[in-house]
């Protein structure tokens, strides 16, 4: 097993232990003992496997998400879909190779499809600049978008990006105008959208070809404001505290789902996608074929409004039970059912 995580180092050993049985039984092919032990062997890796995978934290998710094997957009948009043709460019600066999109069918029906993409090495990671768009990136999305619409075809985003990058060139072509314009435009489209978050799903970065009709979850992939380590580092001061902030923010796809933030989880082979792409490829078009159908069946002005109310409904909170204010130049406290402001000015004036 390559690129094996922490959580996993039981099965790991019980595999390299079956790896040598099997060696010897090469050698000793009629050797009844060591078939049973195989079998054994075998069965006790199905029950670990099964055991670790069913009890996995916040963290140990996100880095299953961040897996170098996991299947990333273009696996999809060759295993998923058929007849992908790529458009490059924005018309404006030039074209960002993080993100990827063109024409495709899915289950013969044309649909527009785009996509965030990391790399396997390190060539191709500086090429897709480690799946981190610049805004030439999202304004090339944005144009692939309403080319979509003019032609009315569906859309489809595949998410998995750690967010937009950050440097000095992106911020000087204006990455946070290009990704508020996304937000706004994809709104407004009337084709449908479903997006679907394959890995990591941060920040900006992901809500720049985000905003759908539905937005689908893999089982092991995250979708935050921020990452664990950004916010271990700006509320602990330490990134090692990365795993206790995977687990305050609240963000694998069970806690998405339950806080109405994604539409469906779609299950992902036991051990994580990489496990076994064809199999995850497969069970992500009959989601995406159902959730485009459901959405396809709806008017365009039903699809719009119900688009505009579901994130309108994003984000709930609670009044706080009754706080204690201070009035400035007084040590009395004050209730907030006294002081709706909780601190008042000297003069009486809110």
């Amino acid at each position: 097993m390559k690129n094996y995580l922490d959580f996993e180092k039981p099965i790991v050993e019980l595999q390299r232990k079956l790896d040598e049985l099997r060696k010897q039984s090469e050698t000793h092919p009629l050797n009844i003992s060591l078939s049973e032990e195989i079998a054994q062997i075998e069965k006790k890796i199905a029950e670990t496997r099964r055991q670790v995978f069913a009890s996995l934290t916040p963290w140990q998710r996100v880095q299953l998400a961040r897996h170098p094997r996991r299947p990333y957009a273009l696996d999809y948009l060759r295993a998923t879909f058929t007849g992908f043709h790529e458009l490059h460019g924005d018309r404006l600066f030039g074209d960002d190779r993080a993100i990827v999109g063109g024409f495709a069918r899915l289950e013969g029906e044309r649909v527009m499809v785009i996509g965030t993409q990391k790399g396997r090495d390190t060539k191709e990671n500086i090429l897709r600049n480690f799946g981190s768009a610049h805004p030439e990136g999202y304004r090339k999305a944005l144009r692939l978008m309403r080319l979509a619409d003019k032609f009315g075809l569906p859309i489809i985003t595949l998410i998995d990006t750690a967010g937009a990058y950050p440097g000095v060139g992106a911020e000087e072509r204006h990455i946070a105008e290009a990704i508020a314009v996304n937000l706004r435009e994809m709104t407004l489209l009337g084709v449908p959208i479903i997006a679907v978050v394959l890995g990591e799903g941060g920040s900006g970065g992901a809500l720049g070809i985000g905003v759908a009709d539905r937005i689908l979850i893999l089982e092991n992939a995250y979708y935050s404001v921020i990452s664990p380590e950004g916010c271990a580092a700006i509320l602990w001061k330490d990134r090692t505290a990365a795993p206790i902030a995977a687990e305050a923010l609240r963000i694998t796809a069970r806690d998405l789902l339950e806080l109405k933030l994604v539409d469906e989880i779609v299950p992902e082979p036991l051990g994580g996608a990489h496990n076994d792409p064809q199999i995850m490829t497969e069970t992500l078009k009959v989601y995406l074929i159902r959730h485009l159908h459901e959405v396809q069946a709806l008017s365009t002005e039903d699809r719009l409004k119900k688009r505009y109310e579901r994130y309108r409904a994003c984000g709930h909170f609670q009044e706080a039970p009754s706080v204690m204010a201070v009035s400035v130049g007084s040590s009395q406290p004050t209730t907030d059912q006294e002081q709706p402001l909780a601190v008042k000015a000297g003069n009486g004036e809110p």
